[in-house]
């Protein structure tokens, strides 16, 4: 009897052994600094979330000094760094700090999550959820909030629509860093202290909302993908390119132009600037039309984004 209880226990050991190794164990490589606090833009968006949730009858979101600076973080990385290259998109992260490296979302698997980089980063017990925002010119706050307005996948985070409608956020972080700008949202609660505006005293609860234009919110959602986007104000001179296809050598570029006026596509061209060469679908000087040839060209490339010179 003594020898079946010990191979009984062993069996018991080696499966429970087993359980611990297929568990994929987050290890934490920084956490937030002392004298970490949010810029003015970072702050303001933050309140235009809400506002736009409170237009609706929506609870507003906490905000985490966790996923501030998870999310600050990482619109950092993207902007010095620029993970999103090839197959990775913008919620890779690079090989240029202490975390994992992570392309995705190749990488991405059930025990290898990008949402587990707060957990990476900080002392939030949970996973987060992640939106981006890019334009070719330091971000307008007012063109982030009204751009992740008008297209279904960012609004259904903002809207908790679509994919997120049962899901509850008790928690967001607001990250921007020149051209970029990010947020990250989050089922469980930030104990840690409400992040400050630097230069400014804490506050000594969450603040409310600060106004901005009603805007129907859309409550259906597109398949998750990296969107590239504009800023709001537009000058005379500006002219917008639905990027379809980028980085190519010049005769690849050529026939994947050649190939799309076959299909009907008169407006197909090549755009070189900077050294890089690209492929436009469509292009205009009118913003609106600029927003509405996007949602067009999606339906052939999800990674089509906007282009201003």
């Amino acid at each position: 009897m003594a020898g079946k209880k010990i191979i009984t226990w062993i069996i018991l050991m080696l499966i429970a052994g087993h359980g611990l190794i297929a568990q994929t164990k987050i290890t934490r490589v920084s956490e937030v600094p002392e004298n970490f606090c949010l810029s003015s833009d970072e702050w303001k968006l933050f309140l235009m979330i809400n506002e736009y949730r409170k237009q609706y009858d929506l609870p507003p979101i906490p905000l985490s000094r966790s996923l501030c600076y998870v999310a600050n973080t990482h619109a950092k990385d993207l902007f010095f760094h620029h993970p999103d290259i090839e197959s990775c998109n913008f919620h890779s992260w690079s090989d240029k700090g202490p975390w994992k490296p992570f392309c995705y979302p190749a990488d991405e698997d059930k025990k290898n999550s990008v949402w587990d980089k707060p957990k990476e980063l900080s002392d939030y017990p949970g996973k987060g959820f992640e939106i981006v925002y890019w334009e070719n010119s330091d971000v307008v706050i007012d063109s982030v909030i009204n751009f992740w307005r008008s297209f279904d996948y960012f609004n259904s985070f903002l809207m908790n629509t679509g994919k997120w409608k049962d899901r509850e956020w008790k928690a967001i972080g607001i990250g921007i860093c020149q051209n970029y700008a990010v947020a990250w949202f989050g089922e469980e609660r930030d104990t840690t202290r409400t992040p400050s505006v630097c230069g400014q005293k804490p506050p000594d609860k969450q603040p409310d909302t600060v106004p901005i234009k009603t805007q129907t919110p859309v409550v259906s959602i597109l398949p998750e993908v990296s969107t590239k986007s504009q800023p709001s104000v537009q000058s005379a001179t500006d002219h917008y390119y639905i990027i379809v296809k980028s980085l190519l050598p010049i005769l690849e570029a050529e026939k994947v132009v050649e190939q799309l006026k076959s299909n009907q596509y008169n407006q197909a061209r090549i755009i070189q600037n900077g050294g890089k060469i690209r492929v436009s679908l469509f292009d205009t000087s009118d913003r609106d039309e600029a927003l509405r040839l996007l949602k067009e060209a999606k339906k052939l490339y999800k990674d089509a984004w906007l282009y201003k010179q």
